[in-house]
């Protein structure tokens, strides 16, 4: 539409005359000042570390994390896609040295998480301190649906966190090194090859020989008795969130860790993972007593 003449300042309307729509009118806005240089960014890799402005995972910090301020990530692929979460491989490295972390840089999805329509038995004993953040994520709006995304990352940052140090103590379970938390985007020690980039076969995959599979048997008991002892169950076990690799069982995955005192439902979801885990080796050939066993986790979770 053609505008009209521009009316010289102090020049008033005439009593006649209409007012212009707003929609006649282009928007006019000072034009920006061009950037003089290029963003901050490093030479090489794709980002520089993010790891100032994280929580950080906890100490005693394994030596090949990169904490240093000139250290660079690089982007190398995607790992695993899902429902809830893409896993993308990422380099950490000072340039021009062999100072390298190969890193898992899981990013949680804030509107799709599969687990937002399944979520309620897992989320019965957390809290948050507002209540209008309680009543977003019961009514799953988009903040509701943030939040209870950051609330999963936070929760397998956590749960990472006092597994990793438990089983440096003790070595009776493996997890993944937690390195940081941003948001949604939780960053772990890359179970692999760190060579090639290859990652760890899951346990679903595994072909264990009869010894083998007893060892494997082992570990996961293991690693099912120190999450009781510490009154927590993963929520989720399976021969397919946990890890072989080379002879070392890896438990992965816990987003839906469940506190075993403060959910109702404490008792069932253990009572689960079991079920889950030995149905795998029970299907290999090796004899295990599954009620036993739930008995024995729940009397050490001290819920008998």
């Amino acid at each position: 539409m053609e505008r009209k003449p521009h009316r010289p300042r102090g020049v008033r309307r005439g009593p006649h005359e209409a007012v212009d729509d707003a929609s006649n009118y282009v928007k006019w806005e000072r034009p920006r000042r061009a950037l003089s240089e290029a963003p901050d960014l490093p030479e090489t890799g794709d980002r520089w570390s993010t790891w100032d402005g994280a929580v950080q995972g906890p100490l005693p910090r394994p030596d090949w994390v990169r904490t240093e301020y000139r250290a660079v990530d690089t982007e190398l692929g995607i790992l695993k896609t899902g429902k809830e979460a893409d896993v993308f491989l990422v380099r950490r490295e000072i340039p021009g040295t062999d100072q390298i972390s190969m890193l898992a840089a899981k990013r949680y999805r804030d509107g799709d998480h599969r687990l937002f329509h399944r979520d309620a038995g897992y989320l019965d004993g957390r809290r948050v301190r507002r209540s209008r953040e309680m009543r977003a994520m019961a009514n799953r709006s988009n903040f509701g649906k943030e939040l209870i995304a950051g609330e999963w990352a936070a929760a397998e940052f956590g749960a990472l966190s006092r597994l990793w140090q438990v089983g440096q103590e003790s070595g009776t379970i493996s997890v993944p090194y937690p390195v940081q938390l941003i948001g949604t985007e939780l960053m772990l020690e890359f179970i692999g090859d760190w060579e090639t980039g290859e990652a760890a076969p899951r346990l679903a995959q595994a072909r264990p020989d009869p010894d083998g599979l007893v060892d494997l048997w082992r570990q996961m008991t293991d690693a099912l008795s120190v999450m009781a002892r510490a009154q927590v169950a993963h929520g989720d076990l399976s021969a397919y969130n946990t890890l072989v690799h080379g002879d070392r069982l890896v438990v992965i995955d816990m987003p839906q860790i469940v506190d075993l005192i403060a959910n109702p439902r404490g008792v069932e979801f253990l009572a689960r993972d079991v079920r889950n885990v030995a149905s795998w080796f029970i299907s290999r050939g090796l004899q295990v007593d599954v009620d036993e066993l739930v008995e024995r986790l729940s009397y050490e979770a001290g819920l008998r």
